[in-house]
């Protein structure tokens, strides 16, 4: 017995690192794609297939290759991911034969898709334009006049929209509808769930959640929507271990890491925090919330060269960005160097002039400087804009 849970648990680590690794291929070639090194891209993915039979890897090179207009090529990837996991090339396949305006072989691959359990849902085929070249045939509109998702496929994008618009009347007719119909669904059940979290109703939500991702606890919505109402009632802590599974199973959604990284500074593990962003920024080095937060986070822990030097890459990368100058402005502001902060406020202002923090936070740095007058006009001008704290400051300083 001993010796069957021990290979088991081998077979299951085994699995496990195999997803990661080709997470991280996944995570790095996509990033390579979407900043436009489709060579690259390819070549990193021909790599990994040699040594990972992942179909993941075989649909992300056909899309790469589709990209690059390499049809032949991106066919025979999406037909090796069939042999690897039954279906899950078939959309690419439907949007290949479509991209060559061939509308009777895309459909057929398309109908395979829809039943296979890689179906991509309408919404998401009506906006992939790769449909555009046979979207006017009779073909396609005879296709689509056959019912092909559940009520629940149907429905919860609906939800999720009007969630979204924060449209709570209409999310709450949806849920009432899908749980009177469908009574313990745990489709209904998360349906709940995301009416609960618009309506700030966090237990009620975490606990529908945790009954519903213990029956499935690879269901990647489920473990999403516990890590945001985790963050939103106050636990970090519990956003980041909903985050962390995600990122164990081998999800390959770079954004994981840095909303990871925002649960760890709230808890204050700051080195764990900045090690997701480094991460990230491997992959995306010009993300301006990624530069931004790491600078925010080093400036947090004690090294303002650090965040300087992340703050100074963004605004490289983004001059004409407020938010930018802000965050350098407060880090100088921190370390008590009152005329760069004075500087970058001042910047900030002209691309951004109702910001009455801003306007509290200069008049502040004037007041250090000894240009009393000019603070006085910022304070009163981040009065007029609803920052109260300036109050006491033209007190102080301004009345005579």
């Amino acid at each position: 017995m001993k010796q069957l849970l021990l290979i088991s648990f081998m077979i299951l680590t085994v699995n496990i690192l195999a997803a990661q690794d080709a997470r991280d291929y996944l995570l790095k070639a996509r990033a390579l794609m979407e900043r436009g090194h489709t060579e690259e891209s390819a070549d990193l993915l021909s790599k990994a297939v040699s040594t990972i039979n992942d179909s993941r890897l075989y649909v992300l090179r056909g899309d790469v290759h589709s990209d690059m207009g390499k049809y032949s090529e991106a066919i025979s990837d999406y037909k090796s991911a069939n042999e690897i996991s039954q279906g899950s090339g078939e959309y690419g396949l439907a949007r290949i034969y479509a991209l060559k305006g061939d509308a009777n072989t895309s459909l057929s691959h398309l109908e395979k898709n829809i039943g296979s359990s890689f179906k991509k849902l309408e919404k998401e085929i009506m906006l992939d334009p790769a449909f555009a070249a046979i979207e006017n045939t009779p073909e396609w509109r005879l296709f689509w006049k056959k019912e092909r998702y559940n009520i629940f496929e149907r429905r919860l994008p609906e939800l999720e929209y009007y969630i979204s618009t924060g449209n709570k009347v209409e999310a709450k007719n949806i849920s009432d509808e899908l749980e009177r119909d469908y009574p313990g669904d745990n489709s209904s059940r998360y349906s709940r769930a995301l009416v609960d979290f618009l309506l700030q109703k966090y237990s009620d939500a975490i606990a529908i959640l945790t009954s519903i991702t213990s029956e499935d606890p690879k269901n990647e919505d489920y473990l999403r929507l516990m890590a945001r109402i985790k963050m939103a009632s106050g636990n970090a802590a519990g956003a980041s271990d909903a985050y962390t599974s995600l990122i164990n199973l081998g999800v390959a959604d770079a954004n994981l890491y840095v909303q990871r990284a925002k649960s760890y500074r709230k808890t204050g593990e700051l080195d764990k925090a900045l090690k997701d962003l480094s991460k990230y920024l491997e992959l995306y080095p010009e993300n301006k919330e990624a530069l931004g937060l790491t600078g925010r986070i080093e400036s947090e822990s004690g090294d303002n060269l650090k965040a300087l030097d992340y703050f100074n890459r963004n605004l490289k990368l983004h001059p004409n960005d407020a938010e930018c100058y802000i965050d350098r402005a407060n880090t100088y502001f921190n370390s008590r160097s009152w005329n760069y902060a004075i500087s970058d406020y001042s910047m900030s202002l002209d691309l951004q002039p109702a910001n009455a923090d801003v306007w509290m936070n200069k008049g502040i740095a004037l007041l250090n400087s000894g240009k009393t007058e000019d603070a006085c006009h910022d304070f009163r001008e981040a009065l007029s804009l609803g920052n109260k704290k300036a109050a006491a400051y033209i007190s102080r300083n301004c009345i005579k």
